[in-house]
């Protein structure tokens, strides 16, 4: 199982750990349509969509309640999700949103 995920640029994970946000950019990007440098740091991403930290923080406090674990920012939409306690958790919700699929080598018998 690999240790880091595939998504497009306008997603972002974010990961609460007691009462810290620790803000995951990425750069393993599949979907960039205009062609965002994805060197440019977090906050310079972030203002390309209209947000910041704080303003996400807040959004993920109010849908998680503060919990701990992984969550997932759609900057683009402005949709926040709580992923759940491990970090596969966050394959698992892209996926229920239709982007990616599970490994057919890791999900083989054989």
């Amino acid at each position: 199982m690999s240790d880091s995920i595939v998504h497009p640029l306008h997603y972002l994970t974010v990961r609460r750990e007691g009462t810290t946000w620790y803000f995951s950019p990425g750069d393993s990007i599949f979907y960039n349509p205009r062609n965002v440098p994805v060197s440019l740091s977090l906050e310079d991403r972030l203002h390309r969509f209209g947000l910041t930290m704080s303003k996400i923080a807040i959004e993920l406090f109010r849908i998680g309640g503060g919990k701990s674990g992984h969550y997932l920012v759609d900057m683009r939409r402005k949709q926040y999700y709580y992923c759940g306690k491990q970090f596969e958790d966050i394959r698992t919700k892209l996926q229920s949103l239709g982007i990616g699929r599970p490994d057919p080598i890791e999900n083989s018998n054989g």
